[in-house]
């Protein structure tokens, strides 16, 4: 079955749903999608890729049978016009199954069970990280129904994937993961908006480790209703939007933020995480990050981590353990990549380096010249191996106009012009321009953490969080974790 149109950015009348050669030829290789994976440095959706895969039919009713009474955690958030963000902290949780959950969001008044607290006008329901290896524990067979080995990554099924299933509203707090990049998969019937950022952004996000949960960094920010007043830096963050649809397949790159919200009554979607060789220094960056959050909050309440420990952790860890943790993230890092050579020369990159990026940077630009003047007929696409975006691989860029940017998140249109097969623009090409940004963005990191403070600055008053936001900010930790790797490898 093909992909449905989606709604990228602004393109959707000039690039419509993306038309394929045969339906059962997908536009690329697993080879080149792993290339394409492996070096794209901004988010960009896959069509056509999916269509065959049996997850595509897993609809919240479908999967209510599968699982079949099965028990799962919903996390319970209000629907609410806030300008702070509505940390997993914040929300409730219940133990319910999927036929409950459905009942409650079909808004039956006599409604009972686990939601029977829960007013369906009033709060949207989460079923979110729950990994396929926990849910389907029996069900072992239904792995095979999603199939990342089509992306380039052979034996990649359900085993190495995450199930999210929500109520209109539902949604992520604003955060980008240390480790890895990620696919999403959109299944049949629902569909998400992403609100995503690039890494060299970061500091106009406002990071924060609290609520502390590993592999996390969180923003300060409601991305959706932002307190500008609090966060002014906010307004220099280059917003990138796009609503996923059925059958589609969302890459985001290492390290780029996501907010992520459910714009249906239910959505159902698949993601898996990718491992890349840069999380070998990312655990360093983790395992100090732990330490200090842990050494520094326990000694302040050791007896409330509710306050600041994600839902998602178990228990904080002891010292000991954090030592321990350290220790084995450096000598894995050392143990990988063997000489002092390749570590240094490893500890110095940043998370935006790619050995080809240049060529395909190159390939990119040659492959909008050629869209201009690529003709369809009878629904037919010739694939152009030189050519990572078209029809089939569409990036997501900043020219859309929603929200508006006033609210924050400007839409920066900064290189040139991407073509459709009809010669109409639908998109920008990232420029040089995005470097200079980088050094922007790091000059701004005291900027940021300064405005930040105001408040705290008027009452002369200092706390641990404040604290917590100098030391475990993510440039920072990326440097002490530098000076640790090189100090070991002389």
């Amino acid at each position: 079955m093909a992909a449905s149109p989606g709604a990228i950015t602004n393109a959707d009348s000039a690039l419509g749903g993306g038309e394929k050669e045969d339906k059962h030829v997908k536009p690329f290789t697993p080879e080149k999608a792993k290339e394409i994976i492996m070096c794209l440095q901004q988010p960009a959706v896959f069509y056509n890729m999916a269509f065959d895969w049996p997850a595509r039919l897993w609809t919240a009713k479908h999967l209510s049978e599968v699982l079949h009474g099965k028990q799962i955690r919903f996390r319970m958030g209000r629907k609410s016009t806030d300008t702070a963000p509505q940390f997993e902290t914040a929300c409730n949780y219940v133990e319910a199954t999927l036929e409950e959950f459905l009942s409650w969001n079909c808004d039956q008044s006599s409604i009972s069970g686990a939601f029977r607290d829960y007013d369906h006008s009033k709060f949207w329901a989460y079923a979110d990280y729950k990994y396929f290896v926990s849910l389907f524990e029996d069900k072992t067979d239904i792995f095979q129904d999603v199939i990342w080995s089509d992306f380039g990554f052979p034996g990649r099924n359900g085993r190495e994937s995450t199930l999210w299933i929500g109520s209109l509203g539902a949604h992520t707090p604003c955060h980008l993961d240390t480790y890895g990049c990620n696919l999403v998969f959109q299944v049949q019937g629902s569909r998400k908006r992403w609100h995503l950022f690039p890494p060299e952004d970061t500091p106009f996000l406002y990071p924060t480790r609290i609520p502390y949960e590993e592999s996390s960094v969180f923003s300060k920010i409601n991305v959706v209703n932002p307190d500008l007043k609090r966060f002014p830096q906010f307004r220099k963050a280059r917003r990138h939007m796009v609503t996923l649809s059925p059958g589609q397949v969302l890459f985001v790159p290492r390290h780029w933020w996501h907010y992520v919200e459910s714009i249906d009554p239910v959505t159902v979607s698949i993601n898996s995480w990718i491992e890349l060789e840069e999380d070998h220094q990312a655990r360093v960056e983790e395992a100090i990050t732990r330490m200090l959050v842990c050494a520094l909050k326990t000694a302040e309440n050791p007896h409330n981590t509710r306050a600041w420990l994600n839902p998602t952790e178990l228990e904080e860890t002891s010292h000991e353990a954090n030592c321990h943790y350290l220790n084995g993230a450096v000598s894995a890092f050392l143990n990988h990549h063997g000489t002092s050579e390749v570590v240094g020369t490893q500890a110095l990159r940043t998370n935006r380096e790619c050995t080809v990026k240049e060529e395909l940077d190159v390939h990119s630009r040659v492959g909008v010249e050629q869209a201009a003047s690529h003709t369809v007929s009878s629904g037919t696409v010739k694939q152009e191996a030189a050519r990572p975006f078209g029809l089939d691989l569409v990036p997501v860029t900043t020219g859309s106009q929603e929200p508006s940017s006033e609210r924050g998140g400007i839409f920066e249109n900064d290189g040139e012009d991407f073509v459709s097969k009809n010669g109409k623009s639908f998109g920008k090409l990232p420029n040089t321009k995005r470097q200079r940004m980088m050094s922007e963005s790091e000059n701004a990191v005291v900027e940021q953490i300064a405005s930040d403070r105001t408040v705290a600055l008027s009452q002369t008053f200092v706390s641990t969080d404040d604290l917590l936001d100098c030391l475990v900010n993510p440039q920072v930790t990326r440097l002490v974790a530098q000076l640790l790797i090189q100090g070991r490898s002389m």
